[in-house]
Parts: structure tokens; C-alpha cells; sequence
């Protein structure tokens, strides 16, 4: 497989910006060289999420050494290797996670930071699979749990054998799709307080784990939400960083424990071990099998697919929150 030396890749026009400052233009191709464990990856789709709104607008830094060009999720056929790599070879099918650079015909990523993909998974559906960790017997809260990571998690926390997992979301289309993918019960928070319906819910004891992506709103309801040595998990903060009068005595006398999770910001030793997780507890069999059957198995939801030269439109649906009930989006790119 011969690899150009320039590729075309999604760029910002000015370095950050609004959705119309993306464009398509002519960019260097990563090259693997001094990088032995690295393969090069000719992308065919790749999925999108709010943190690229983010960095698109100069508000999520890009981690020491990553490529400046968004996109984490990405699926494609091996173009290159390096000389240490043995777990995929050039020309086979291939899914994985990044620090940036998706956004493009070419990446360059550690090789243990991708798998095969299967024949059951399309391009599209292999882009959309993120991450996700839980215990067994935990009752779970999941804030936007139509977003794809959400759905995700929802889905996941059940096969690791959750003991309820109830979420909230913005209608009730939303919530009846959480449920139907394995949620025990869901409150709208547009019509009433869903701290009060998850203790009624609860018996007023709470959840062991919350996933929050919503930030200030929600922060002080949720150190109330969460049981004794309960665990608040903030994957975003979507509605602001910043929290007023806030009562932490919660967090001393439920021992309770804050945690900021970003994917990006994370070792490769870490992300490799995730993505190694994935494949050997049956993540993978479990889409597979969801794909299938239609029915049993991880349920993919791919709520819209664009072509690369809409991506300024797939921004602007995400920024303006126009998804229905699973909102995983994966952008095709055309390579003509």
C-alpha cells in the first residue's frame, strides 16, 4: 500500500473557531519513523464528541504530543507498521482509540491501541465503540444516558452485572430507549427534580457510582445522590466548571470519592490496558452478538452518519443538541 506524503485531514481555519472554520485541506501524512510500535491506519470513518466541539473552540487541551487535528475514534485498514509490531498486519481491517488525529486519511497509533475488526461490525459502527468500567452488584446513575458514551455505559455496567442502573435525560423518548438497552428507570429533568425521583426510586438510599458529564448543575445533588463510600465520576461539564455555595460535608461524612476521568489525558499504558480489557471480557463478543441478533449482545447506536465535507453541519447538530435518543455520531469519510 503506497502512503502519499500529504493527506487530506479536517483543519480549523485560525487554529480555533466556530463550525464554519472547518475545511478540508492538505496536511502531512504521520510517518512511523523512530516509532516501531506504531501502525499507520488509512482512516474509512471516524466517530465525533463534544470534547472536538471543545477543542475546536481553543477549550480542551491537546495533551503533550498528540496531533492537533481532532478526533479519537477511528476505524480503517492498516497501511503501515512498525518494525515491533505484531498484533495486526498491513492491509487488515482495524478499529482503535487515539489521542487526535481521526479526523483525517491517516493516523499514526500505538499498536496496542487497536483491534481487528470484526466482519459483523461496519465501518461506521466500529468508529462509534467507546469506553467503560464497573463493579458487579453496583447501583448506578448515569447522567445523559442517550449520549453515546451513556449508552455505552449503560449497556457495559449491565454485563459487568450492575445491580440497578437508572439515568436521566431530556424527554422521555430518551429515557424509554435507555430502558429498553438494559436501564432500570429514568427521570426527565425537564419535568421535575431528578435527585427527588432517584431517592424515591432508591428507597433514599442512593447509588454507589455516578457518571456526570453535566458538571456545576448537578454537583451538589450529586454528593447527596450517592450512598456512604459512594464514587462521583466527572467525564464533562457541559453545563459549566464552576460551583456556588457549595456544602462538601457530604463528601467527609459519606466518604465519599471525586474523580475526573479523560480518556485523552491518559498514559498509553493506560488506554492500552483498556482497549486489552475490552477484547478479553467479551466487549467485543458482546457487540458482535449484538449486531447479530438485534436483541442480545451490546446494542451499537449510531443516531446519523455525514460525509467529511459536512462535517460543519454534524458540529452544529451536536452543539445545538438535536439528537434523538442515542447520540453517537460517526462521520464517514470519502476518500475519492
Amino acid at each position: 500500500m503506497t502512503v502519499p506524503d500529504t493527506m487530506r485531514a479536517v483543519l480549523i481555519n485560525g487554529k480555533v473557531g466556530p463550525s464554519d472554520a472547518l475545511y478540508i485541506g492538505e496536511t502531512q501524512t504521520p510517518r512511523l519513523t523512530e516509532k516501531p510500535n506504531n501502525v499507520l491506519v488509512k482512516i474509512k470513518a471516524f466517530g465525533l464528541n463534544r470534547m472536538d466541539l471543545l477543542q475546536r473552540e481553543g477549550k480542551y487541551p491537546v495533551p503533550p504530543g498528540a496531533s492537533p487535528i481532532l478526533g479519537v475514534e477511528f476505524s480503517g485498514h492498516v497501511a503501515e507498521t512498525g518494525s515491533d509490531v505484531k498484533n495486526v498486519q498491513v492491509g487488515e481491517p482495524v478499529f482503535g482509540l487515539s489521542t487526535g488525529g481521526a479526523y483525517a486519511e491517516y493516523i499514526s497509533v500505538p499498536s496496542p491501541m487497536v483491534l481487528k475488526k470484526p466482519d459483523a461490525i461496519d465501518w461506521v459502527q466500529a468508529a462509534s465503540i467507546p469506553e467503560g468500567s464497573f463493579k458487579k452488584n453496583e447501583d448506578l446513575l448515569v447522567h445523559a444516558g442517550a449520549s453515546s458514551v451513556g449508552l455505552a455505559a449503560i449497556q457495559l455496567a449491565k454485563a459487568a452485572g450492575a445491580n440497578q442502573i437508572f439515568v436521566t435525560a431530556g424527554s422521555s423518548e430518551k429515557i424509554a430507549f435507555c430502558k429498553k438497552i438494559g436501564a432500570t428507570d429514568g427521570f426527565n429533568y425537564k419535568q421535575g427534580n431528578w435527585k427527588e425521583q432517584l431517592m424515591k426510586a432508591t428507597d433514599g438510599k442512593g447509588v454507589d457510582l455516578i457518571m456526570d458529564f453535566v458538571g456545576a448543575p448537578y454537583f451538589e445533588d450529586n454528593l447527596s445522590s450517592l450512598k456512604l463510600d459512594g464514587r462521583l465520576t466527572m467525564q464533562g461539564f457541559m453545563g459549566g466548571a464552576k460551583v456556588q455555595d457549595l456544602n462538601i460535608a457530604p463528601i467527609l461524612m459519606k466518604r465519599l470519592r471525586i474523580e475526573g476521568s479523560t480518556l485523552r489525558s491518559r498514559s498509553l499504558e493506560y488506554q492500552s490496558k483498556l482497549v486489552e480489557d475490552f477484547f478479553h471480557t467479551g466487549g467485543l463478543d458482546s457487540i458482535v452478538n449484538g449486531v447479530d441478533s438485534k436483541e442480545k449482545g451490546t446494542q451499537l447506536v449510531v443516531h446519523d452518519v455525514f460525509d467529511w465535507n459536512d462535517i460543519a453541519k454534524a458540529h452544529d447538530m451536536m452543539q445545538a443538541n438535536k439528537m434523538g435518543a442515542g447520540m453517537t455520531y460517526a462521520v464517514v469519510v470519502t476518500i475519492s
